[in-house]
């Protein structure tokens, strides 16, 4: 019995630490906006994320593509962050740079297309390969992600919050999505178009919620944008003793070093030491790396699949 009870504490972490599993998605999902803060009030017990920064692209799947989203996960339930722009005619379209020459077989400013216009290209990989699938629009992604990803929304200048949380009520979208800002002001403008969305605002240091708190923004509506380099525990804990989650971005340098030093464990250090998400590029070694820790802590939750 000792022996059979091994061999399955064996395969379990297997399990655990597998970087994915063919064909088998992994999604979060949330009946209303009380099960949302529910799990984004920050507990011991919290259920440490990846946000794929861009969708997680990867070779053969484009950055801000929802075929890339999907196969995001497989590699372990995700946060989607991806951008917002407008095309000629005002059509909400998911997009990140202004060209569309480094993302897709067009040229030149997306501003320059109508939405049909658009439809005519095909996105290519980060790698410059051409693939088959189409720039989105935020129609799509909205009614694609229910019960199956978190998203976090970043607008590209010139698209007004107003009209994007239009679109995130129309698809009652809010209880799976979080609005970026950078500013107090813009998260200001946020809580006031609506109350009952979360928002990613940048905290950096302490001034800085207490100026989100000054404008009328209630911490439970907050998620805390920590920056892309880690800050001390007294500060991961400043905020967790709010009931804050935080979101540390490991695009750039924490990234590249994971890569470079994979026997490090970096990701896992990291949730272990406060961050609750991580936002980044390198979505298989962060997935394989939260695998395990959240295998080590016995952490689980009702709203992940």
């Amino acid at each position: 019995m000792k022996f059979q009870r091994l061999i399955i504490l064996a395969l379990l972490f297997a399990f655990a630490s597998c970087k994915q599993e063919e064909g088998v998605h992994h999604y979060i999902s949330f009946k209303n906006t009380s099960e949302l803060y529910k799990f984004l009030n920050w507990t011991p017990e919290r259920f440490p994320l990846i946000s794929a920064h861009r969708g997680g692209p990867m070779p053969g799947f484009p950055e801000n593509c929802i075929e890339t989203f999907d196969h995001a996960t497989t590699y372990n339930p995700v946060i989607i962050e991806f951008d917002v722009a407008f095309s000629k005619d005002s059509v909400m379209v998911v997009m990140h740079d202004d060209n569309l020459d480094r993302t897709s077989t067009g040229k030149g400013p997306i501003g320059n297309y109508t939405y049909e216009e658009l439809k005519n290209f095909n996105l290519k990989d980060n790698e410059g390969n051409e693939t088959k699938f189409k720039i989105p629009t935020l129609d799509s992604v909205l009614n694609w992600s229910k019960g199956k990803v978190l998203l976090t929304i970043d607008l590209k200048r010139g698209v007004p919050y107003a009209k994007v949380i239009e679109k995130v009520k129309q698809y009652k979208a809010e209880s799976n999505s979080i609005i970026i800002t950078y500013t107090a002001n813009q998260a200001q403008e946020v809580h006031q178009l609506e109350p009952d969305l979360m928002i990613s605002a940048s905290v950096q240091k302490r001034s800085e919620l207490k100026r989100l708190n000054s404008l009328g923004i209630p911490n439970n509506r907050i998620v805390a944008f920590v920056g892309v380099s880690a800050p001390g525990k007294d500060f991961y804990k400043y905020l967790h003793d709010k009931s804050i989650t935080t979101i540390l971005g490991t695009m750039g340098n924490i990234d590249q070093s994971a890569k470079s030093s994979p026997a490090k464990m970096v990701y896992y250090h990291l949730v272990n030491n406060g961050a609750d998400i991580l936002s980044g590029d390198n979505l298989p070694q962060a997935a394989e790396q939260l695998n395990k820790f959240r295998y080590n802590k016995h952490i689980s939750s009702s709203f992940v699949n």
